[in-house]
């Protein structure tokens, strides 16, 4: 036992690059949570344009649990990078509060809605249902633009950029996901929006990158590394390919293609801050990582854990994968 231990804190597991890993593991669950939520929230914002009382309650359904990636994202941090998540979550408590606030508001609120027939009742906590669902991401973006430029202030103007392009994002996702389990109910009225969502997302990323131009301390030479210039055409490519996809009703298309916008802004977010992986400290990946020991054994309980969760999630949506009507939810 004692050899076994010795070994594992003698150096990284199998010589991998474990900080930079983590790191990116770090990355790529905060942009599951965003893609798999960010379509229940897109799918409460566009509640807000509903008319139709059969079209609205068609919508309540999409409230999942997709709320656990933020979980595990927040669990990640704190084991890989315990000083980041310290120091982020103290600068930015008003946030991250306002998050939680959302979350729990956009939870309650479908269920909150079924419960009385009443206009005013029902009016009530579809506004809520809808603020709960565009305060959620927009916060989380603000939270990601300060992450990334390195403030310690909540409020910002990259932070509500961010916030924007992030709420645009999960409309887009939210209407291809709409268009896949409504499929009779509200094509036109989600095919529009999510057109207008994908520009105004696309138009959101062009003023990001021209904020964080000033902002960041690399600048333009940051923005303009061939990783970056190539995600950026990639998602220019994927916003037309979802609008096709859209139009033509190839609504599988469509969602794969926001799911392609959606990591790759969080890979061009990871990109740009790497090496630091918090700014506002000074604080680099390989100088903010958990000692070899407790690093090693994490690594092999994420290679066992997180497998079984993508096939729980794959089951799960696997099992709920047709169309869903408003006399329905999971």
């Amino acid at each position: 036992m004692t050899s076994a231990v010795d070994a594992l804190a003698a150096g990284p597991l199998l010589g991998l690059p474990l900080p930079e890993l983590w790191f990116a593991l770090v990355f790529a669950i905060l942009g599951t949570f965003l893609f798999l939520d960010g379509f229940d929230f897109g799918a409460g914002a566009i509640f807000a344009t509903l008319r139709e009382d059969e079209a609205r309650e068609a919508v309540l359904p999409f409230w999942d649990g997709n709320e656990v990636w933020l979980v595990v994202f927040g669990g990640a941090l704190f084991a890989a990078f315990p000083s980041v998540y310290a120091g982020l979550f103290s600068r930015h408590y008003l946030l991250m509060f306002g998050i939680l606030g959302a979350l729990i508001l956009r939870g309650l609120a479908p269920e909150m809605y079924e419960q009385r027939h009443d206009e005013r009742w029902q009016r009530w906590w579809g506004r809520s249902f809808v603020a709960g669902s565009v305060l959620a991401p927009f916060l989380l973006g603000a939270f990601a633009g300060n992450w990334l430029v390195g403030t310690s202030r909540s409020f910002t103007v990259i932070g509500v950029v961010v916030g924007i392009t992030v709420t645009a994002l999960t409309v887009v996702s939210g209407a291809a996901f709409l268009r896949l389990k409504t499929r009779d109910a509200l094509p036109k009225t989600v095919t529009r929006i999510g057109l207008w969502a994908v520009g105004a997302y696309l138009l959101a990323v062009v003023v990001t990158l021209g904020v964080l131009a000033v902002r960041l301390p690399a600048g333009v030479d940051a923005l303009l590394s061939a990783p970056v210039l190539a995600l950026v055409a990639g998602s220019v490519a994927l916003g037309v390919g979802y609008g096709v996809a859209l139009r033509r009703g190839s609504n599988v298309l469509a969602l794969t293609a926001a799911a392609g916008l959606t990591y790759g802004l969080i890979t061009v977010v990871a990109i740009l801050m790497y090496p630091s992986i918090d700014p506002a400290a000074g604080l680099t990946v390989r100088g903010a990582i958990v000692s070899t020991l407790p690093l090693n054994l994490m690594s092999i309980g994420a290679a066992l854990l997180l497998p079984l969760i993508a096939t729980y999630f794959a089951v799960l949506y696997s099992a709920f994968s047709g169309p869903v009507t408003a006399d329905e939810a999971y």
